[in-house]
């Protein structure tokens, strides 16, 4: 699309993070950007491309990697890459992490493979229904409805969320009912984080959060890795304060674990699900990802308003 407009366009070579370095000599002259999420652009980088940068069209929803302060200061446009396709594909895989967990199917796909299966009994890696049970989705957006949606109309799930805004719609169509966060940990079965990283919602989920929990309850996290406080979930884990989670962030990634000297590590447990950041890793998420990138930044360098302002 870009090279159609006849931009020149100035690709990595490499499928892995750029080197700090390199990405700033790389930057040097681009009237637009297009990073990663595992791309943090400051004003050294801002700085470093030069005054005619425009915009910074980031391949991804969310935009913690940016520092937008910066960019304002300096009159660039950034955008992010909301779409119907990226909000259906994490709540998928969201609603498979549920899945998972209550199934317990890693651990019975490992249980199968180590040949453990000798035949069926009737207490052998007992889950758990998920009809009838509540779940509660913190942070009512575009992925939060989608899996709201999917847990009330496809499982028969009941729905409660916490959300600084209210959505007496949503609530009409589906019986969802708005709980302050502490009485939505208190009441759900399931407990899905669908949340940016800001300030406000670092460690939004931490030791007083879990204690809240019912001892039977699911963690699952496909926002952002430090809403979770990492050691208090794996003291939550260790007592057994909860039943279990499933993460496809970290609070320190691309570690799993923060810190490997304390003996406590995620991987450890079998009650875990673990995925690499894969909730928008499908074909059709990650075009729409790429299309809408590129239609902001042909946008922005065309003169007209960005398509998907970060706000």
């Amino acid at each position: 699309m870009l090279k159609a407009k006849k931009y020149q366009v100035d690709i990595y070579e490499k499928d892995e993070v750029i080197p700090r370095s390199v990405l700033i000599k790389r930057v040097k002259g681009c009237d637009g950007l297009l990073p990663l999420l595992t791309d943090k652009i400051d004003g050294e980088v801002m700085d470093a491309a030069g005054p005619q940068l425009k915009v910074i069209a980031n391949y991804a929803v969310g935009f913690d990697n940016i520092d937008l302060k910066a960019a304002k200061i300096r009159n660039i446009t950034v955008t992010n890459t909301p779409s119907e396709a990226v909000n259906r594909s994490v709540a998928e895989h969201a609603f498979a992490l549920i899945l998972a967990l209550a199934h317990r199917i890693p651990e019975s796909d490992l249980y199968a493979r180590a040949g453990k299966y000798k035949g069926w009994s009737p207490n052998n890696l007992i889950g758990t229904d998920i009809e009838g049970k509540t779940i509660g989705v913190v942070g009512l957006g575009r992925i939060g409805m989608s899996l709201a949606k999917k847990a009330v109309d496809g499982f028969g799930m009941k729905c409660v969320y916490a959300d600084m805004r209210r959505n007496t719609d949503f609530e009409k169509e589906f019986g969802a009912k708005q709980l302050p966060l502490e009485k939505l940990l208190q009441v759900s079965d399931f407990v899905s984080l669908h949340v940016p990283l800001l300030p406000s919602t670092k460690h939004l989920i931490s030791t007083e959060e879990f204690a809240l929990m019912k001892k039977t309850a699911f963690l699952i996290n496909t926002s952002r890795g430090p809403v979770v406080d990492e050691k208090a979930l794996l003291r939550a884990l260790r007592t057994k304060r909860i039943a279990g989670a499933a993460l496809d962030v970290f609070e320190c990634e691309p570690a799993i674990d923060c810190d490997l000297t304390d003996k406590l590590e995620l991987k450890q447990f079998s009650n875990v699900v673990l995925t690499p950041h894969t909730a928008s890793a499908t074909i059709e998420a990650r075009q729409a990802m790429s299309q809408v990138a590129a239609e902001n930044l042909i946008a922005v360098l065309s003169g007209k308003a960005p398509i998907n302002p970060a706000r």
